[in-house]
C-alpha cells in the first residue's frame, strides 16, 4: 500500500501530517457526536441520567484529543498515553450505547417470531449510531501510535515496545473508512425507511454509499493500485462529501416552516440535519488516508 500516495497526481505537502489530520478529525467527531446525541435524546422530552454520558463525554473527549495533538509535538509518549486512554473510554461508551439501543429494539419476552421485527429496528433508537464512538476511538488509537517505518505495519508502543500488524496503517485506515461507510449507509437506510422511500432522491445516498464501500474495500485489499484505481477512490470520496452536504441542506430545509422560520422543536423531532454529514465525514477520512504516511516530528525526550 506504500504505492497509493505515489499514484496521486500533483501531491502537495500539508502543514499537518496524515496522523495529525486524522487526530483532528477524531477530536471534531467527538464534539459533534455529543451535539448530535443531545438532539437525538431530546426527542423524548426527558434525558435520563445514562443518556447524558455520551452527551458530556463527546465534547470533553474532543478537547482532550486536541490537547493530546498539541502535546505530541514535544512529548509524544505522554500524548500517546492520554489519547489511548480517552480512545478506550470512547470505545466503551460506544459499545454500551449500542447495547442500550439494542435492548430497546427487541422484545425478548414477546410472542414467538415477534421478538425482533423490521418495524422495531426501523423505529427504535438507531442501533449503529452509538458505535460511531467506538469507531472514533479505534481511529484515535491508530492516529496517535507512530508507524515506523511508514507503511510497514510496525507500530511504536509506549515504553519502547513495538508491535507488527498484519497490514499497514494505510490499509487499516481504508478498512475502517469502509466499515464506517457501511454503518453510515445502514443508518441512512433505516432512517429513510420511516418514509418508505417515497421520495426517489432518498435512494441517492444509498447508491452512493454502496459504491463508496465497494471502492474503498477494493483499494484496501489491492497490493499495487494504479492511478486509475486511486482516482476512482478519490471520486467516490468526493461524492460522499457532496451527498452529505446536500443531504444536510435538504434536512434543514425540511425542518424549516413554509415561511423559512426556524422552530427548534422541528429540528429536534424532524429530519436529523447532522446525520447526512456522516457521509461527508467518511469522505474526508478517506482522502486523509491517502496522504503521505511519513511523519516528521521531533524525537521525544526521555521522561
Amino acid at each position: 500500500m506504500a504505492t497509493v500516495a505515489s499514484t496521486l497526481p500533483h501531491a502537495r505537502r500539508l502543514p499537518l501530517s496524515r496522523d495529525q489530520m486524522m487526530m483532528l478529525m477524531v477530536a471534531i467527531n467527538e464534539i459533534f457526536l455529543g451535539v448530535d446525541i443531545y438532539l437525538a435524546h431530546s426527542v423524548s422530552g426527558t434525558i435520563v441520567p445514562r443518556e447524558w454520558i455520551p452527551i458530556i463525554f463527546g465534547p470533553i473527549a474532543g478537547v482532550v484529543f486536541l490537547l493530546a495533538g498539541i502535546i505530541a509535538v514535544r512529548r509524544r509518549r505522554l500524548a500517546t498515553g492520554i489519547a489511548v486512554v480517552v480512545s478506550l473510554v470512547s470505545i466503551v461508551v460506544g459499545l454500551l450505547g449500542a447495547y442500550f439501543h439494542v435492548i430497546r429494539a427487541i422484545l425478548p419476552y414477546g410472542p414467538a417470531g415477534q421478538q425482533v421485527t423490521v418495524d422495531y429496528l426501523v423505529w427504535a433508537p438507531p442501533i449503529l449510531a452509538p458505535l460511531t464512538f467506538a469507531l472514533v476511538g479505534v481511529l484515535g488509537i491508530s492516529a496517535i501510535l507512530l508507524e515506523d517505518p511508514p507503511d510497514s505495519g510496525m507500530l511504536a508502543l509506549p515504553a519502547g515496545r513495538r508491535v507488527c500488524l498484519p497490514f499497514s496503517k494505510t490499509r487499516a485506515y481504508l478498512l475502517w473508512v469502509g466499515l464506517g461507510s457501511l454503518a453510515t449507509l445502514i443508518r441512512s437506510v433505516l432512517d429513510h425507511a420511516r418514509t418508505d422511500f417515497q421520495n426517489p432522491w432518498l435512494w441517492v445516498p444509498t447508491a452512493a454509499g454502496i459504491f463508496a464501500i465497494v471502492v474503498t474495500v477494493a483499494l484496501a485489499v489491492m497490493d499495487r493500485p494504479t492511478r486509475s484505481d486511486t482516482t476512482t477512490f478519490v471520486g467516490a470520496m468526493l461524492m460522499l462529501i457532496l451527498v452529505g452536504v446536500v443531504g444536510a441542506a435538504l434536512h434543514v430545509k425540511t425542518n424549516l416552516t413554509s415561511q423559512y422560520v426556524i422552530v427548534p422543536e422541528r429540528f429536534i423531532r424532524g429530519a436529523p440535519f447532522l446525520a447526512p454529514l456522516l457521509f461527508s465525514n467518511m469522505g474526508v477520512r478517506g482522502l486523509i488516508a491517502l496522504m503521505n504516511p511519513s511523519e516528521q516530528l521531533p524525537r521525544p525526550r526521555a521522561r
